[in-house]
Formats: structure tokens, C-alpha cells, sequence
């Protein structure tokens, strides 16, 4: 499928002359606090560009996005795809922490950069990756930067444990109060954070403290919060993990508690730290002390019993959907006594929903899984066996996705062909203004009204034009389903764990869904760069797919 751009990007597949990618950012922060901006980073940059004689192929902004994360950032990436296929020679930037804060990341980027013979360059830093010189000072320039930012991050840490220390709120919504900003006791630019009770959804914690310490499990917890109509700080339903949080939060109890987990953003839930900051804090407690004391000895007396943890020996957990909720379906059992006094055990698939949160969401849909296992693999066997059932997949998909992006397609040229309008109104304007026709205050109304409009167009133009990308890939081959199903099949049938045959499917299978009659209706295989990494053989059919400059892509199949 021909990409929404193909024909520029193809006759600047070979640029000889200056051409110049323009890339801009500022996240909502520095918007608001900093002055940044991104109209002003575009003139800029723009303006170096016609002194030195560079043809901008394209300005690639992410308006109100972090730096924090590269994958993110619908501009970036697009300049990224589009640098895979040289359609510039330069990349023109306002100053070196638009592209990223991480120097990793940087150097990352300037990496693929360089393997496109593509140079990179700042507008108010002085230096450049064209020579080894500049590069040397690049990556200085990027490492400087990196420290700068985690020194700031560190200092920032050190105060926000001071304040623990001190008993304060360092922010953060929780159930049971409301979180109110207040100015900073030292006049600090920075406003800090203070609980205050929210009686509303102080009686849910207290019926959840009350229920526990009457000795009620936490999933019976949960399904009578939910029939009772009890909702979450996200107005959701309320969960077995989330009775346990409320019951493990000394917060309620009138304590601070901090740093629990050190790391956060790396280690995400590992990493867990032994020895907490946990300090009596400045906001009204929920619950007695009596009451925090007796919930910890409930805890520990149930602690030495095993939770009830099913192992990864039940293949389509997660990929396999309820029929009613369309929650991942996770694994249940029963226990039959037959009419000779022995037990026997019953294993299903059930509505993961109705096992975490209780009878009040859904019901359980229970599907045994010893036919969902053997359908679902014969049918991919079969798939796999059968060239024309292939064909005739490939063909449906294929014909269904030039269908499905004609309407996507025209909205892009409509709205590319407004804001090409909209900058004919601002020239014409600005030729008043210069001609005397209107005044300095006319001028500055009427550019405020347009900039407005601009900026509206581009925010609707910005995930039409990712979604085009990304959708607008070549067509996906027979030869490439043929020899991704054949080598799933052999690697399935040559996994030496339950665990292994588990990822294989969850790397292949997106979703399977279940109809009213508890049978499997349709699975939907996924294809993508890493399904064909992993499935096809290098060199093989449509090997390209997968290379690690390859636009990314992903199609999905019915079977």
C-alpha cells in the first residue's frame, strides 16, 4: 500500500542540494511556565534555514509532549520514518533538549542519522555531527545535559523526602481525600500539595476497613462495594488489588508513607524498598489506630497462607475475551465429586472481571479449556497446511485496508489543503499590515484568529497523519502469512515449556473471541515487525519488514 506521501518521499530519495527536516517540541509545562514556543522555535529555525540556504522538506512539532519517552512522540517518530528513507540531509533542531533530555536517546537518533548519511544540527548550540570534531562535542554537549537533568531530578527527590519526613503530601490522587495546592511556605516559585478529607469517599474506606477486620476476603470486599455502588477515585469498579492497596496504606491511619518503591520510572514495580520513609502526617486520619492494628494482625495471621496462583500452563489467558465485558478471560476451577467419593478437578477459562471484581460487573462465561486449547491450535495447524485458506485471508485483508483508510486518506488532503489556505490568509495579512492598509493592533487580532485556527487544524491533523503511516504500509504478502504460519507451527511444536508455547501464542494471537454459545467465534492473528522478526527466516519472504529501519506495521487476520 503506497504511503500518504510516497511521492515526495520518493523524489527526495537522492537530495543533492541543502535539504532540512525540521523538528520542533515543548511540552504543556514549558508552555505554561517557561515561554516556550513552538510557532517561535518554527521561525527560528525557518530563518537559519533561507540564510544558509537550506529547502525545508518538512516541519515535524509535538505540541504539549514530554521529552521524557522517544516513542511518544508522533512527530518524532514520523521524522524518523521518513529519515529511513533519506528524504532529507539535515536535521535542524531549536536547541539540543527538543530532541531529547537522555543522551542515550540522543545518540540513538544521531546514530540512525549518520547510517542515512544525514548530519544534525542546533540552532542556538554550536555544533554539529558533520565532523569528528562536532561529534566529540555532541556527545559532551548530551552527556552535560543528561547530568544537568538527573542533578535537578535528585534534588528534587531530597526535597520531596524532606517533606515526607516532615509529614506532608507529595502529591497524587488517592481515595478518602481530595488533594488541594498550596503556596510554598518559603515563597518558592513551586506550590506544594496538602489532603483534605473528602467525607464522600471516607465512608467507602471505612466500610472496606470494616468489612475486612469482620473477617470478609478481599474479593467479597470488592463485590459488595460494587453492588453497593461504591466507585474508585477513577470512578471505576473496585478490585481485588485495589481493597488491597486501601488495606496496606498506612495513609489512613493518619501516616505519610514514601518512597516505597525506589526507582519508579525504571523499575516500575520491582526494586521494592525495605525500609520506607512512613512519618505521622498533617491531614485528618480515616480510621482509628485500633482499627489500623487489628487490619496489620489479620494480614499476618493470613500471610502464611498460599494465594491461589495459577501457573502459565493455560496458553490463552489474556488473549481469549468474555463474551459479554470483553475482559481477558483468566483461568478457574471446580471441584466434582463422583458417585465412587473421588474428586475430580474442572478447568475453565472465566471472565477475568467476574474473578476480580465479583458478580456486581459480570459473569463468570466459563469456557472449558481443554476445548478452547485443541481448537484454537487446529485451526492454526490447518491455517497453516491449507495455501488457498492463506490466499484468500491475505486477499481480504489487503482489499479491506485500502477500503478502510479512503476516508482517513481524504480528511488528511482536506485539512492539508485548509492550512495551506490558512497561510495564504496569514501572507495576505501581513502584506496589509506592510502596505499601511491596517493597523499594528488590527494586524496582532487578526494573526491571533489565525494562529488559532492553525493550531486546531494541526492538532486534527497530527494523529491523521501517524495513523496514515503507520497503516499505510505495503501490502502484506502470501509468501510472508505462509511462512509465518508454518514456522509458528514448528517452533510450537518444538518448545521445550508451557511457558514457551504461551509466548509464542501471545506473540502471535492479538484476541479470540467467544459468541453467546461459549464457542470460539474468530481469532485474530497479528502481524507486525516483531512477529515477523521472530517467524520468518532471514533473507526470506518479505525479510525488509523487519529491519531495524523498516517503517513500523501492524495488520491484523481474522481466522
Amino acid at each position: 500500500m503506497k504511503n500518504v506521501l510516497s511521492n515526495t518521499l520518493n523524489n527526495s530519495s537522492h537530495v543533492t542540494t541543502k535539504v532540512a527536516a525540521i523538528y520542533v517540541r515543548v511540552s504543556t509545562k514549558e508552555q505554561a511556565e517557561e515561554g516556550y514556543s513552538i510557532d517561535e522555535q518554527v521561525r527560528t529555525l525557518k530563518e537559519l534555514c533561507e540564510r544558509e540556504g537550506y529547502k525545508v522538506f518538512k516541519v515535524y512539532s509535538d505540541r504539549g509532549i514530554s521529552g521524557k519517552a522517544m516513542k511518544n512522540r508522533p512527530g518524532l517518530q514520523e521524522l524518523l520514518r521518513d529519515a529511513s528513507q533519506k528524504a532529507f540531509n539535515t536535521v535542524l533542531v531549536w536547541k539540543l533538549n527538543r530532541l531529547s533530555r537522555k543522551s542515550l536517546d540522543l545518540l540513538s537518533v544521531i546514530d540512525l542519522l549518520k547510517k542515512n548519511n544525514i548530519a544534525f544540527r542546533s540552532a542556538t548550540e554550536n555544533y554539529e555531527t558533520e565532523t569528528p570534531g562536532g561529534v566529540l562535542q555532541f556527545q559532551m554537549m548530551a552527556a552535560v545535559a543528561e547530568f544537568e537533568r538527573a542533578n535537578i531530578a535528585e534534588n528534587v527527590k531530597m526535597g520531596m523526602k524532606a517533606r515526607a519526613r516532615e509529614g506532608s503530601w507529595n502529591g497524587g490522587q488517592v481515595l478518602g481525600y481530595d488533594v488541594v495546592s498550596t503556596p510554598s511556605e518559603n515563597n518558592y516559585k513551586r506550590k506544594f500539595s496538602k489532603l483534605v478529607l473528602n467525607e464522600l469517599e471516607a465512608q467507602t474506606i471505612r466500610r472496606i476497613f470494616s468489612l475486612y477486620t469482620s473477617g470478609i476476603g478481599y474479593k467479597s470486599i470488592a463485590n459488595k462495594l460494587n453492588k453497593e455502588g461504591h466507585r474508585t477515585k477513577k470512578d471505576k469498579d473496585f478490585s481485588i488489588n485495589a481493597v488491597r492497596t486501601i488495606l496496606t496504606n498506612p495513609l489512613y491511619a493518619g501516616y505519610i508513607r514514601y518512597n516505597v518503591r525506589r526507582d519508579w520510572n525504571e523499575m516500575r514495580r520491582n526494586n521494592i524498598n525495605p525500609n520506607p520513609i512512613i512519618e505521622r502526617g498533617r491531614h485528618e486520619p480515616i480510621i482509628s489506630e485500633e482499627t489500623w492494628e487489628k487490619t496489620k494482625s489479620i494480614m499476618k495471621s493470613r500471610g502464611g497462607r498460599p494465594n491461589r496462583i495459577h501457573s502459565g500452563e493455560f496458553p490463552l489467558t489474556g488473549i481469549l475475551k468474555c463474551p459479554v465485558c470483553g475482559a481477558g478471560m483468566v483461568i478457574g476451577r471446580t471441584t466434582n465429586t463422583n458417585k465412587d467419593g473421588t474428586k475430580r478437578i474442572l478447568e475453565y477459562y472465566v471472565c477475568g472481571a467476574w474473578k476480580n471484581k465479583g458478580t456486581a460487573v459480570c459473569r463468570s462465561n466459563s469456557i472449558r479449556t481443554d476445548y478452547a486449547d485443541k481448537y484454537v491450535l487446529e485451526k492454526l495447524s490447518n491455517i497453516a497446511k491449507k495455501d488457498k485458506l492463506i490466499k484468500d485471508i491475505v486477499d481480504k485483508m489487503n482489499n479491506g485496508n485500502l477500503e478502510r483508510l479512503a476516508p482517513q486518506k481524504h480528511e488528511y488532503e482536506t485539512l492539508k489543503k485548509k492550512l495551506e489556505a490558512i497561510e495564504a490568509r496569514k501572507d495576505k495579512v501581513l502584506g496589509l499590515y506592510e502596505e499601511d492598509i491596517i493597523t499594528r493592533p488590527e494586524l496582532s487580532s487578526r494573526l491571533t484568529k489565525i494562529n488559532e485556527e492553525k493550531e486546531s487544524l494541526e492538532v486534527r491533523l497530527s494523529p491523521l497523519a501517524q495513523q496514515l503511516s503507520q497503516d499505510s504500509q505495503p501490502e502484506i504478502s502470501f509468501d510472508m502469512v505462509r511462512e509465518v504460519m508454518k514456522n509458528f507451527v514448528q517452533a510450537y511444536k518444538e518448545s521445550m515449556s508451557r511457558e514457551q508455547r504461551k509466548h509464542l501464542l501471545h506473540l502471535l494471537i492479538d484476541t479470540i473471541t467467544v459468541d453467546e454459545d461459549r464457542k470460539i467465534e474468530t481469532i485474530r492473528i497479528q502481524l507486525n515487525k516483531q512477529v515477523a522478526s521472530h517467524f520468518t527466516i532471514k533473507g526470506g519472504a518479505d525479510s525488509s519488514i523487519s529491519d531495524e529501519f523498516a517503517p513500523p506495521f501492524s495488520v491484523f487476520l481474522d481466522i
